[in-house]
């Protein structure tokens, strides 16, 4: 049986961001990342000066979790983090698919993992200049690889980037002519991550309408623009 570390698991809430928002969620929050985002919003789930607070779960402790915050009904689980391909979830994904449930899986893209094939939605989102890392196009291309399956569905892969500047929009502009064919949704990013501090709803709205006039000015309309319907609900408060 796997052993998995656990930040959190939490729900159910409704997806706040991507292709799901909006969808009836259990999140599955993992520990440990590959990265060190200067914006990251889980330093929780992240940094291993918390590692004390991560639980080692085994996928039946996990599911059993799952099964009573869902009442035992059947809906999507988040697999978050930190970055969850760090792990493996391929006996949690074939326990829950076997009830009924679907699984989506956000990652950066830097690590590939034989159970993409088996997501429901793998959504890859890889970080703008704004972060402070630099994306690996090969490791990304190679989580491509691993996710494609046979009688893959359209918008099964999709793709997320945050925006915060000027700089990050010009970088998402190239990403989407390197990968056309991967759907592709965009948000303004919330530089406001300390979860003790309110989030003031109107600098969020001010930053989504400059994303939006953006998009619309230069006529890129491949991208779907979203706002972070989690923080505008609920800030930056954890486990919601």
């Amino acid at each position: 049986m796997s052993q998995l570390r656990i930040a959190e698991i939490f729900g159910p809430t409704i997806q706040g961001e991507g292709a799901l928002t909006g969808e009836p969620t259990i999140f599955v929050r993992t520990g440990g990342c590959d990265y060190r985002c200067a914006w990251c919003d889980s330093l929780h789930a992240v940094d291993t000066a918390f590692r004390h607070t991560w639980a080692a779960m085994t996928t039946d402790a996990v599911w059993a979790e799952i099964t009573r915050l869902s009442t035992g009904k059947p809906l999507t689980i988040s697999l978050s983090g930190g970055n969850p391909a760090i792990q493996d979830f391929t006996q949690l994904i074939a326990l829950g698919h076997a009830n009924g449930y679907r699984f989506a899986c956000e990652t950066q893209g830097s690590i590939s993992k034989p159970w993409f094939a088996d997501l429901d939605t793998l959504v890859l989102s890889p970080k703008p200049p704004s972060s402070g890392e630099t994306v690996d196009w090969s490791a990304f291309e190679a989580c491509l690889v691993a996710a494609q399956s046979a009688g893959d569905k359209a918008g099964r892969i999709v793709m997320k980037i945050v925006i915060f500047d000027d700089r990050d929009y010009d970088w998402a502009r190239q990403v989407a002519e390197k990968y056309p064919a991967l759907p592709l949704y965009l948000q303004p990013g919330n530089l406001e991550v300390d979860p003790t501090v309110a989030v003031d709803p109107q600098v969020l709205a001010d930053k989504l309408l400059w994303l939006v006039e953006k998009v619309m000015a230069d006529c890129w309309f491949a991208p779907k623009v979203l706002p972070q319907l989690h923080v505008l609900l609920w800030g930056n408060k954890r486990g919601v």
